[in-house]
């Protein structure tokens, strides 16, 4: 029985090492080339989904200062929210626009190299209307009062509106004129929303349905804002070359895979089986900071690779960490199974000090750094999280499976001579 039990365990082992291997394997293959399949469904490479930052594509970078001195964050949010919509509706993807200091909102637009036409788009003075299904203007602007989001008496998101007398009577005729029909709200010729009238308004007072609550703040925001709550001045504007991106981002490619080679041929050597075993975990650890990236539309750039080879460094150093702690328990002659558990709980502390000091060192930078630092704190936090799970959960997982299959029956395996064994 022990025998057919352990012939069990060793065949389950290598069928899951084999899985996690061609998983692996199959998910470096998709996020270097793309895969698509029966013509029907494509798979994205990392190349497609991860946006690039100013720094490597170029274009231009605008920091307008708020002009007053008490504007809440708000009033700023509400600013920033209706600039996107500005400075997207020229046609230009990919912009960013963010708080960039206490009174200041920096805007990243990559692609375009034209400083004036970037700084006029953002010092128009918005426009608001209400139109009827034929594209008549019922509204504007100036007969909002307030756009507000909450919800119903089912607990749905909505906007709640509220019109000035100089609009009440406006919208009363076109709500009872067309019933069941749209009303279509624009900022600066851009849709924001077509609610369908459902009743017939005649206080002012009327209820747009939303499908979240991220939809009814946007939407209410842009209608609050009407023009820009505020006045902007811009502080600075300079245009990025896309010469430097397309220098810098192939040397720093190059570095990193350099730099991630010599890791790897260093992790092989000195610690050979359980070194590969690593050298595995950290494939699996560049496509998950990569696919994380991709979800959460992270844009790379110069200071995010470095924060990138950075955070695999530290991704190693777990591993270090880890296995000569296990080299220490076989030198006193534990077997090489206790020697992997008590290695592993012995350099937990360890790990988890040295990682949560750089996750607070990270955070400190994310909150009260700008621009490039926050990218690089973002990067960072991201690559620590990652590491830590793939160090402490999928080295393990791996030394585990190999020693059921019998890839490290010997202390040698690991650099250690053999020692009389007192499991």
């Amino acid at each position: 029985m022990r025998k057919s039990s352990k012939k069990n365990n060793k065949g389950l082992s290598i069928l899951a090492f084999i899985l996690i291997i061609i998983i692996i394997g199959f998910s470096a293959y998709t996020g270097i080339f793309g895969l698509t399949i029966a013509n029907t469904y494509h798979l994205k490479s990392f190349n497609e989904t991860i946006k690039m930052g100013l720094d490597l594509t170029g274009g231009v970078s605008v920091i307008e200062e708020v002009q007053g001195s008490k504007v809440d964050n708000d009033t700023i949010n509400r600013t920033i929210d209706l600039l996107n919509m500005r400075i997207n509706a020229v046609g230009v993807s990919e912009t960013t626009i963010a708080k960039y200091a206490e009174n200041k909102i920096k805007i990243d637009v990559p692609g375009v190299y034209d400083t004036k036409s970037v700084i006029e788009n953002v010092a128009k003075s918005g426009k608001l209307e209400f139109k009827d299904p034929s594209n008549n203007v019922i509204l504007s602007g100036s007969d909002v009062h307030d756009a507000q989001f909450a919800y119903d008496q089912n607990n749905q998101p909505i906007v709640s509106l509220t019109l000035k007398d100089s609009g009440k009577t406006k919208f009363a005729d076109a709500t009872e004129k067309f019933m069941n029909q749209k009303i279509s709200i624009y900022m600066d010729d851009t849709l924001v929303c077509s609610p369908t009238v459902q009743a017939h308004i005649t206080d002012g007072k009327a209820q747009i349905s939303t499908s979240s609550l991220d939809e009814a703040k946007s939407i209410a925001n842009k209608i609050q804002s009407g023009a820009l709550p505020v006045t902007l001045k811009t502080a600075s504007a300079s245009t990025v070359s896309a010469s430097l991106g397309s220098k810098a981002l192939p040397q720093s490619m190059m570095a990193g895979a350099i730099g991630i080679g010599l890791v790897l041929l260093f992790m092989l050597i000195l610690y050979r089986i359980p070194g590969l075993m690593a050298d595995i975990a950290l494939a699996l650890y560049t496509i998950l900071v990569l696919v994380v990236y991709s979800v959460i539309g992270a844009r790379l750039t110069l200071a995010g690779i470095a924060a990138f080879l950075l955070t695999v460094g530290m991704a190693v150093d777990a591993n270090v960490l880890m296995f000569e702690r296990i080299k220490e328990e076989l030198k006193k002659g534990k077997s090489v199974s206790s020697a992997l558990d008590n290695g592993y709980h012995k350099a937990l502390s360890s790990i988890l000090d040295s990682n949560i000091t750089t996750i607070i060192t990270g955070l400190v930078l994310y909150f009260i750094g700008t621009g490039s630092v926050k990218g690089f704190a973002i990067t960072l936090l991201i690559g620590i999280c990652v590491s830590l799970f793939t160090a402490l959960v999928v080295t393990k997982v791996l030394l585990r499976l190999a020693l059921n299959i019998g890839f490290l029956k010997k202390a040698s395996y690991f650099g250690v001579r053999e020692v009389k064994t007192n499991a």
